[in-house]
């Protein structure tokens, strides 16, 4: 689509790694968006054994 002779597009969104961790819950896995260091984020998709698993080892480490 041409405007004034300007090309439309579609607005996207910057790929940082700033921005806080985020966890949703998506069909039946859990989705959990780890911002990292250089940008970008890690994205892991886990079921609810392995969140609890992962929880379980966090919190020994930091608990």
């Amino acid at each position: 689509m041409t405007t004034e002779g300007f090309t439309a597009m579609a607005a996207m969104k910057p790929r940082t790694g700033d921005g806080p961790m985020e966890v949703t819950k998506e069909g039946r896995g859990i989705v959990v968006r780890i911002p990292v260091d250089g940008g970008g984020r890690l994205v892991v998709e886990l079921n609810a054994e392995e969140a609890q698993s992962l929880y379980s080892e966090l919190n020994g480490v930091v608990g």
